[in-house]
């Protein structure tokens, strides 16, 4: 298959459902929708959509099609997006992942970024999935835990995270605080849905903390930390997080077992660009002010 226009038209017809929608999409005529239409589905000998009076459906084979030409549209964006990451300029879009439990530290350091580089655009991208730094998903990533090992990557330690038990005062005032590790049996906590997390707090949490007494379980950090907020139970935060929140109460100190280092990652094709590299000396820069402060 060697007519690039004609498949992309088709799977913006198959995603939007009309000629017009697809012609808007597209910058061109509608004519020029439908003679792309009619000229693939010639060349493949099979017909790619039902047309009907609300618009056009894809058939099986043009659901096949449409599915194939939405990842090579996909690819396409990214490999845009590591072609304008390599410019010279600090400016254009800047694509920073991490977990979201580093969003404090995140947001903080890329906006003050911007007031140094207003030509920049951030795109801030949360998730528990790996993003692909190699199809340009993201220019710096920020992971926790065992040193990244994908080809092609720089990596460079950061720092730790620290962590400590937390709950929020209306759970204090509730139920008290534990004088130690002890007293932890007769406390209600948040924790993860999966108990054989590797997350190395909830290793520690599985060995002083009774079972049952984990009685709010989610699979999604930001909800663990809305339900310790809540009063729900006692949980583990980031200490940069909870410190800044008046209402969350600090149980027991962070702990070296409790925490996970740290790593910056970018693609080699991008790490020595102006942006990234703007954006690593100010992230460290602003890492290290917020823990003096």
């Amino acid at each position: 298959m060697d007519n690039w226009d004609e498949i992309r038209t088709a799977y913006h017809v198959a995603r939007l459902g009309t000629v017009s929608g697809a012609a808007e999409v597209l910058g061109v005529h509608h004519a020029t929708v439908i003679r792309h239409i009619d000229a693939l589905e010639a060349r493949l000998g099979v017909k790619l959509f039902q047309r009907h009076a609300r618009g056009y459906t894809p058939t099986e084979a043009g659901s096949d099609l449409s599915r194939v030409a939405q990842c090579t549209d996909d690819q396409f964006q990214q490999l845009v997006g590591r072609i304008k990451g390599r410019g010279e300029a600090v400016s254009g879009e800047l694509l920073v992942t991490s977990l979201v439990n580093f969003s404090t530290l995140m947001i903080g350091a890329l906006t003050s970024f911007r007031e140094a580089y207003p030509d920049v655009t951030v795109r801030y991208l949360t998730g528990s999935r790996l993003f692909r730094l190699e199809y340009g998903e993201a220019h710096v990533a920020l992971r926790a835990g065992a040193a990244p090992q994908e080809p092609d990557n720089v990596v460079q330690p950061f720092d730790r995270q620290s962590v400590a038990l937390y709950a929020a005062k209306s759970y204090v005032a509730r139920k008290g605080t534990p004088k130690g590790v002890a007293d932890l049996a007769t406390h209600d906590f948040v924790g993860f849905d999966d108990l054989e997390s590797r997350a190395p707090y909830n290793r520690w949490m599985k060995g002083h903390v009774p079972q049952e007494r984990i009685v709010f379980r989610t699979s999604d950090d930001r909800v663990q930390l809305q339900a310790i907020r809540a009063g729900a139970g006692m949980g583990f935060m980031s200490s940069t997080e909870a410190d800044a929140d008046p209402e969350l109460v600090q149980v027991l100190p962070p702990q070296e077992d409790w925490s996970s280092p740290l790593w910056l990652v970018t693609h080699v094709d991008l790490h020595r660009t102006p942006k990234v590299q703007a954006f690593l000396k100010h992230l460290k820069a602003y890492a290290a002010e917020q823990e003096t402060a």
